[in-house]
């Protein structure tokens, strides 16, 4: 049956909040979006009328599609060239989707996205619906044909998880962003020793290049071996300039409602490196710098002013 103007408008109202649930499903906002179009598509074939609640039906055809991508990005992934991380979606991005609450806010930080990695799909999606949209159990349990006490069992299970790998107590957005002064300040010094200052003992750096951008395969664990790689990664060189097109700008912003530094050349973002600080100090470095997974950002970065650059590397 062909869509009424009326049931078009009703879709578009919720593409947001699909968008938004597939993003923090898929870690992907391509493939968020392709995965609302794609519940658009089976929108206009279905007999709308009949439809009681559209957004119940609407949330549960989206989220059978992601999880039947889950399923086979796992296969991918098994392939993918060095680490894989989130896509990072900057300041302002609607696909960030709700915040006002605490629970909404950490579900899409960019340390959350990356620790959901491993769940099952399945944990993932009760933790997503709960956790960041407040789903009732009832309601996941409909969308994901399961009863409720399972899913209220698997989100226990999720939410431990989730908590088991997070970091210590963050700190205000004021504080991070000294810190974020002191990091970059020791980072351009050439010394080692301020930088591990900075860190806590347990701190690691990891990067996402997609075999596209070099980028280590494994993570770098601890304060002096992060410092180290931390001091390369900042020191001029030819070599670096020739990589990423020239002389790159580097800003403070904000990624995923975390402090982050954006990496840009030109009109192009080239690095999105998002920090997670700590009341111990910086914990996590997650670098994205897959081209592939800065195309959204790069739109949206070169929407804006983002004033004068904090510094200008290599």
């Amino acid at each position: 049956m062909a869509l009424t103007m009326n049931d078009v408008e009703r879709f578009e109202a919720s593409r947001p909040r699909l968008e938004a649930i597939a993003y923090r499903l898929l870690g992907s906002a391509s493939e968020a979006e392709d995965a609302a179009q794609e519940t658009f598509l089976r929108w206009q074939s279905a007999d709308v009328d009949r439809i009681e609640v559209p957004e119940a039906w609407l949330t549960k055809v989206l989220t059978n599609l992601c999880l039947n991508q889950l399923t086979s990005a796992r296969a991918r992934r098994e392939t993918y060239v060095g680490q894989w991380l989130p896509e990072p979606l900057l300041a302002g991005d609607p696909m960030l989707g709700p915040a006002d609450t605490a629970e909404q806010r950490e579900s899409v930080s960019y340390a959350v996205l990356t620790l959901l990695e491993r769940l099952s799909p399945g944990e993932r999606a009760v933790y997503v619906l709960r956790e960041a949209f407040a789903y009732p159990h009832g309601e996941i349990a409909e969308i994901l044909d399961i009863s409720v006490a399972a899913s209220q069992q698997i989100f226990h299970r999720a939410k431990k998880h989730v908590a088991e790998g997070k970091a210590r107590t963050e700190v205000d957005e004021e504080t991070a962003r000294r810190i974020i002064d002191e990091f970059l300040a020791a980072a351009t010094s050439g010394r080692t020793e301020p930088l591990v200052r900075l860190l806590t003992e347990d701190s690691f750096a990891v990067g996402d290049g997609g075999g596209k951008v070099p980028a280590r395969t494994k993570a770098f664990e601890g304060a002096l071996a992060v410092a180290k790689f931390m001091r390369g990664l900042f020191k001029p060189s030819k070599a670096k300039r020739a990589l990423v097109g020239g002389s790159p700008d580097i800003h403070v912003t904000t990624a995923n409602g975390g402090p982050a530094l954006v990496v840009v050349v030109g009109d192009r973002v080239v690095g999105v490196m998002c920090l997670e600080i700590t009341t111990d100090g910086i914990a996590a470095f997650r670098n994205q710098a897959n081209p592939d997974k800065l195309e959204r950002a790069t739109e949206r970065w070169a929407s804006g002013d983002h004033g004068e650059p904090l510094l200008t590397a290599f």
